[in-house]
């Protein structure tokens, strides 16, 4: 499946917004699906292979979002909140521009920025 090859991971959900071709191998063989965004696309896909990345280096969805966390920290300032997981519901508040919540195969991942 080439990057530009969307899927809706539930029939009749939002169809998720494409991420450019000049990406990884490791991304194309990935599903990604951004699901609600407000976040500039260079973030978004700066999201994406910090999640891969984290993916490749921790099996614990814990460890995974504190990977993810850390990382926009440091390149982004603080303050990130990073969920990860198959199952969770959520409604925050976060600065704008800074959001993302979006699907990585079959994991689900909240990113946000709040003060």
């Amino acid at each position: 499946m080439s990057s530009n090859e969307w899927k809706r991971s539930v029939p009749g959900a939002p169809q998720g917004k494409p991420i450019s071709a000049d990406r990884n191998q490791s991304t194309v063989d990935r599903k990604v699906i951004i699901k609600s965004a407000d976040m500039k696309d260079d973030m978004q896909k700066e999201a994406v292979d910090i999640a891969i990345a984290a993916f490749e280096k921790n099996s614990v969805e814990k460890d995974v979002a504190e990977h993810i966390k850390k990382e926009f920290d440091k390149k982004h300032g603080p303050t990130w909140h990073c969920i990860v997981g198959r199952n969770f519901g959520s409604y925050v508040t976060h600065e704008t521009n800074h959001f993302v919540y979006l699907y990585l195969d079959q994991k689900a991942i909240l990113l946000f920025k709040s003060s």
